[in-house]
């Protein structure tokens, strides 16, 4: 009965340590309800069991679930520079403001050499 009780024991401690650290290091986007700091208060104060067994079951978002907005955040497969549009935009962008800057360089060197002269 002993060792019974010293292994429910190591599992209930692991398993508060675990669901501790999980609450602590998530993104916050990953919470389906209450806030981080409330979580954390709620697996510490609900002893071994209670509390952990919520977080995995009520706070933490899965990945499958698809009414959380986990899915919006899931990496994208890489894009090469030219397929991607936000990269074309950005380049379209710096190009047109280096011809900006050469424009209005050359325009202060006009005006200084008639200050010059």
């Amino acid at each position: 009965m002993v060792r019974f009780d010293i292994a429910i024991g190591v599992i209930a401690i692991a398993l508060f340590i675990y669901a501790l650290v999980d609450a602590i290091t998530i993104y916050e986007w990953r919470i389906k309800s209450l806030n981080k700091i409330s979580w954390v208060f709620i697996i510490i104060i609900l002893s071994a069991f209670v509390g952990p067994i919520l977080w995995f079951t009520l706070g933490k978002a899965r990945k499958s679930d698809p009414d959380t907005p986990v899915r919006n955040h899931q990496a994208k497969a890489p894009v090469a520079p030219d397929d991607d549009p936000v990269f074309l935009r950005n380049a379209t962008r710096f190009e047109q403001q280096e011809e900006r800057i050469r424009r209005l360089e050359a325009e202060l060197k006009a005006l200084n050499d008639e200050d010059e002269k």
